[in-house]
């Protein structure tokens, strides 16, 4: 990204898609992420025209909750437990006996959740004793690849937030929650502001991925945050809605917005003295992944290879009237955080007739990620989160259908952003910050996010999904009591 904003160059790399040994369970090899990292920078640089001696700064985003553990000499002890493994559901409540789940809000804004980084790292010391005794250092997943590109143990304070291990009122490791639970704290890393400078690229860094030595690296942010950074969510009011494997509303705060029942996760932004309030929908675009893999794509997509799946599958939906006739979908296909907090909550079809057809069934799916985001908004209204603008993002934002069945659903006006980067847009506004191209993350955003469009909720349309909405709240106590 130049300093006007503009993305010069982008490179994709894939990494391979998390194991699942058993059910509900989920790994990668760290490893992997470096390596894919390397080359997708690479890429970067291959297809600018800049040469990397012009680079003033890198940032860095990436998956929350992961735990990466490491050896004395840096290596991968095991594969890392990443932010969808369910497999910590004793740890989740033997935290909450040990601590007490209100105490452990007031200690860390935010309840113990199967997701959170501790639970990760407890299961390991207690199910793999003999690995845990080589573990001397625990980091999260962009962390590792900051670690091998510079060097440096660092992590910035939003994506801290979501190890369970941090007092995100205070901005600091807590004692408590480390003495309590016997992690030490000298196997976590450094913390830091997000835009602030944490290291330089060493030998083996450069050597990866094509980068100068000693270009300098900011602490980043995790892709909730970064991603709020690259859709301008910095200032109380303005609220992302971003819908990519799982869905995500999130909120800025200029204090440590707290849910007392811990619905909401409560963090620190990437914005030096700021928070913000999020909740998570598990399995939202995941949900359409897997009625794509489950049941296939319709003969019009079969007999257009080259178009995108899911832009098919939109156009298929849209076919279905708003509402589905009346088919709900619970998209609970992996437990549910907002507002649920229940690992073992399960996803349901639910109103099938005669009549209904797979677009019908696709356009349920659709309103049903919307309608579990429309929990949160209700939340912030209870909180009195203030929700001006709606700004969407990721998969949801790139289907026109999906943008005006969000539209409807939050009864609100949406808004679409020129840039589509997300996270890794967020983090180069990090790394300008860090830079000192901007004075500041706010400086920064008003100079380089731009409102593209605006979508307009339809009143008809919106009307229905509502009383839909009424319906769908219905179906989670329903499922949970079979």
């Amino acid at each position: 990204m130049d300093v006007s904003g503009a993305v010069v160059a982008s490179g994709t790399e894939e990494h391979q898609p998390f194991a699942s040994p058993h059910p509900g369970w989920a790994e990668q090899d760290p490893r992997d992420w470096w390596r894919a990292c390397g080359a997708a920078v690479k890429k970067a640089l291959q297809k600018s025209t800049i040469h990397c001696e012009e680079i003033a700064c890198v940032g860095f985003s990436g998956q929350m909750h992961g735990a990466v553990l490491l050896d004395c000499a840096g290596e991968v002890v095991r594969p890392a437990l990443i932010w969808c493994d369910q497999r910590t559901e004793k740890q989740s409540r033997d935290l909450s006996e040990k601590f007490g789940t209100d105490r452990l809000i007031q200690l860390t804004c935010n309840p113990p959740l199967t997701n959170f980084t501790l639970t990760k790292i407890l299961w390991v010391r207690e199910n793999e004793p003999h690995l845990w005794a080589r573990v001397r250092h625990i980091m999260l997943p962009k962390d590792y690849v900051r670690f091998r590109l510079t060097g440096d143990r660092a992590i910035d304070l939003a994506d801290a937030s979501g190890t369970l291990l941090l007092d995100v009122a205070k901005r600091a490791w807590s004692a408590e929650v480390l003495s309590g639970t016997g992690v030490d704290k000298s196997v976590l890393p450094a913390l830091y502001e997000s835009p602030e400078v944490c290291g330089k690229l060493n030998r083996e860094g450069a050597a990866a991925t094509g980068l100068k030595i000693g270009t300098p690296v900011v602490a980043g942010a995790g892709d909730q945050a970064a991603g709020a950074v690259g859709m301008g969510i910095v200032r109380a009011g303005v609220v992302s809605a971003t819908i990519g494997t799982s869905g995500v509303v999130f909120a800025a705060t200029d204090r440590p917005a707290l849910d007392p029942r811990g619905r909401l996760h409560t963090f620190c932004h990437a914005v030096p003295g700021r928070w913000h309030v999020m909740g998570v929908t598990q399995a939202a675009g995941l949900s359409l992944r897997w009625f794509r893999d489950t049941f296939g794509l319709s003969m019009a997509a079969l007999n257009n290879p080259h178009r995108d799946p899911y832009e098919l599958l939109s156009e298929e939906a849209a076919t279905a009237p708003t509402g589905a006739d009346g088919l709900l979908w619970a998209p609970y296909l992996m437990g549910e955080r907002t507002p649920h907090l229940d690992p073992n909550a399960h996803g349901a079809l639910v109103g099938i007739t005669p009549s209904h057809r797979r677009a019908h069934i696709v356009r349920a799916i659709l309103e049903g990620v919307a309608f579990s985001l429309q929990d949160s908004f209700a939340i912030f209204a209870e909180m009195k989160v203030p929700v001006t603008k709606i700004r969407l993002g990721g998969g949801g934002a790139r289907s026109p259908l999906w943008r005006q069945i969000q539209a409807d659903v939050y009864n609100h006006e949406v808004e679409l952003l020129a840039a589509e980067e997300g996270a890794a847009y967020g983090a180069a506004i990090l790394a300008a910050v860090g830079a000192r191209c901007f004075a500041s993350v706010d400086e920064a955003c008003d100079a380089v996010v731009h409102v593209a469009s605006r979508v307009k909720p339809n009143p008809a349309s919106s009307a229905l999904l509502q009383k839909n909405y009424g319906k769908f709240r219905r179906l989670y106590p329903a499922l949970h009591s079979v």
